[in-house]
């Protein structure tokens, strides 16, 4: 394992902690779902040989307070946070690679759109885009009614509520048991961030639609990306979308929508072969 460097950055509202482990240039990862950091940790490892690989705790979440009580967040507000910590680890300008999934994907796409010269490719994990679906009305209406549960009924109900509503991901289901202490530690921290997740971000993030315009400008920065185990599920759509539109091939991942927790390995090769 690679000990990072640790550092916190100041931006309205809240405060980001990051790390920083590896040299060359600059990839920024994005966690999506609640997740932080940690989420990353054996693939930012296996990237940091080729790579400064930056991770952050989103606004809101972990280790990253806010400065005051929790709000819904926003997705371009989320954006110029990446925009600052690139601005904070790359000083002089120079592109980064940016990874995002799950939400972080929207995050990621957004940041792509509004500073597109600050970036130089990003892979866009599953992002839950579905505001971009001819069918849109009614996955909003599926992740608002995922929200009225978690007020209602609690975390629990509601995630439950989430993942049936997603789909059964094929292939074997992935064995865990044999997870560090280091990452059930993360596992435990992410955890504490559902309510959150579902009270504040699920909803403005899953109705966020980009700026078309502005990313058909630079989609040739964009690479979607969706895994193996999603295939036609509700949060592999999006990506395709995006994929069909402009008329590139839809990386493919290990696993399923927490691909990168669950095959870590072959995820980490898979994102070097694209950055490469």
């Amino acid at each position: 394992m690679t000990e990072p460097t640790i550092g916190t950055l100041k931006v309205p509202g809240a405060t980001l902690r990051y790390e920083v482990r590896g040299t060359g240039p600059v990839l920024l990862l994005i966690a999506g779902g609640g997740g932080d950091a940690g989420i990353f940790e054996p693939v930012a490892d296996a990237l940091a040989d080729r790579f400064t690989v930056v991770t952050y705790d989103p606004r809101g979440h972990s280790r990253s307070p806010l400065d005051g009580p929790d709000v819904d967040q926003r997705v371009e507000t989320q954006a110029e946070d990446a925009r600052r910590l690139l601005a904070r680890v790359a000083p002089d300008g120079s592109p980064a690679y940016v990874f995002g999934t799950s939400s972080g994907a929207i995050v990621a796409v957004e940041l792509l759109t509004r500073h597109p010269e600050r970036v130089a490719r990003v892979i866009a994990h599953e992002p839950v885009l579905v505001s971009l679906l001819p069918d849109a009305a009614e996955h909003h209406a599926f992740f608002s009614h995922v929200v009225a549960t978690f007020h209602e009924a609690g975390v629990g109900a509601a995630m439950a509520e989430l993942s049936a509503g997603c789909g059964e991901e094929r292939g074997e289901k992935p064995d865990l048991s044999g997870l560090s202490p280091r990452m059930l530690t993360t596992f435990e921290r992410v955890g504490g961030n559902s309510a959150f997740f579902l009270g504040r971000v699920l909803g403005p993030f899953s109705a966020h639609e980009p700026d078309l315009a502005q990313l058909d400008a630079c989609a040739g920065k964009l690479v979607p990306a969706v895994g193996w185990a999603s295939y036609g599920l509700r949060l592999y759509r999006p990506a395709a979308w995006l994929a069909e539109r402009y008329g590139v091939a839809l990386a493919e991942f290990a696993g399923g929508h927490v691909g990168v927790v669950t095959h870590p390995v072959p995820f980490a090769q898979t994102l070097g072969e694209l950055l490469r």
